[in-house]
C-alpha cells in the first residue's frame, strides 16, 4: 500500500454517519497549519477561498495548475489527508485531474455538476455519474482509492420545482454513488427533515456545509451527517474579524 493510498483510506474511514468528521475548508499552508494545530484530522481546500486568496474568482476563474500549486503547498506543510474542490473539472479529462491531484499530494476531491466553462449549465444526472465513474477508474489505475465527494448544486441553483427537488437530488446522487462516489454532497442549507431524509435515503455518507461560528456539529450528527465542511465561510468569518481589528487602527 502506498502512502497516498493509506492516507486516502484514512480519510474515507473518518466518514461516519452520526459521528461526522469536520474537515475545515482551508486555502493555503497558513490556514491549513492553524486547522491542524487546532486538532483536526483532515482538511479540504475550497475553490472559492483558494481563488480569493490568489485574486481569482470562484467558478473556475483560476486554472487547475494554479489550484494545484496551492494544494502542493498545503500537503507539504501538514501531515493529514487533504481533499480538494476541483469545481466541475476545469474541462479536463478524469486522468488529468487524478494525476494532478495525486502529484500534489491530495487524496480526495469534490466534483460539482455545474459546468462553469459551458455557461454554468447543469450536467444531466447520467453525465455527472459518468464523470464520477471516469474519476474512479483513473484513481483505480493509480492504485489510490481517492475519496470522491460527488456534489449536486440543485439546491444552490434552486433548480426546477421545489416540491420534488429532494427526490431529484436523491436520484442524481444515487447514480453518482453507483458510479463510484464515496461521499455525496447536496450542497446548501436544508430544513432538518430534508437533511435527515437525504442522510437516510442516500446510499453513501453525506457532506453538509456549516457556518464555523455556529455550533451545529451535534445537531448535524443527530441528522445522520457524516462529513462537515465550511465552504467559503471560515475565510469570510476570519476576514470579518480582521476587518473589526483593523478598524480600530484607522
Amino acid at each position: 500500500m502506498t502512502s497516498l493510498d493509506a492516507s486516502a483510506k484514512t480519510l474515507l474511514e473518518l466518514h461516519v454517519p452520526g459521528n461526522p468528521v469536520v474537515l475545515p475548508t482551508v486555502w493555503d499552508a497558513w490556514s491549513a497549519d492553524i486547522a491542524v494545530a487546532a486538532g483536526f484530522s483532515g482538511l479540504t481546500l475550497g475553490s472559492h477561498p483558494v481563488a480569493d486568496s490568489i485574486g481569482r474568482t470562484d467558478g473556475e476563474g483560476m486554472t487547475f495548475d494554479e489550484l494545484l500549486t496551492r494544494v502542493a503547498q498545503v500537503t507539504a506543510s501538514v501531515q493529514v489527508p487533504v481533499s480538494v474542490d476541483i469545481e466541475s473539472g476545469y474541462g479536463l479529462e478524469p486522468l488529468q485531474l487524478i494525476d494532478g491531484l495525486l502529484a500534489a499530494g491530495a487524496v480526495g476531491l469534490n466534483i460539482e455538476d455545474t459546468v462553469h466553462s459551458q455557461g454554468k449549465r447543469l450536467r444531466s444526472p447520467q453525465e455527472h455519474a459518468d464523470l464520477v465513474r471516469g474519476l474512479r477508474e483513473a484513481a483505480d489505475a493509480a492504485d489510490v482509492h481517492v475519496v470522491i465527494n460527488a456534489r449536486t448544486d440543485l439546491f444552490l441553483r434552486q433548480d426546477g420545482d421545489a416540491s420534488d427537488r429532494v427526490d431529484r437530488a436523491i436520484a442524481r446522487l444515487a447514480l453518482a454513488a453507483e458510479a463510484g462516489a464515496d461521499v455525496l454532497y447536496p450542497v446548501g442549507r436544508h430544513p432538518d427533515a430534508d437533511l435527515r431524509r437525504l442522510a437516510t435515503e442516500l446510499p453513501r455518507p453525506i457532506n453538509a456545509i456549516a457556518q464555523p461560528n455556529t455550533p451545529t456539529k451535534s445537531h448535524l450528527a443527530d441528522l445522520g451527517v457524516a462529513r462537515i465542511s465550511f465552504g467559503p465561510f471560515l475565510q469570510r468569518t476570519l476576514g470579518a474579524e480582521a476587518t473589526t481589528l483593523l478598524a480600530a487602527w484607522k
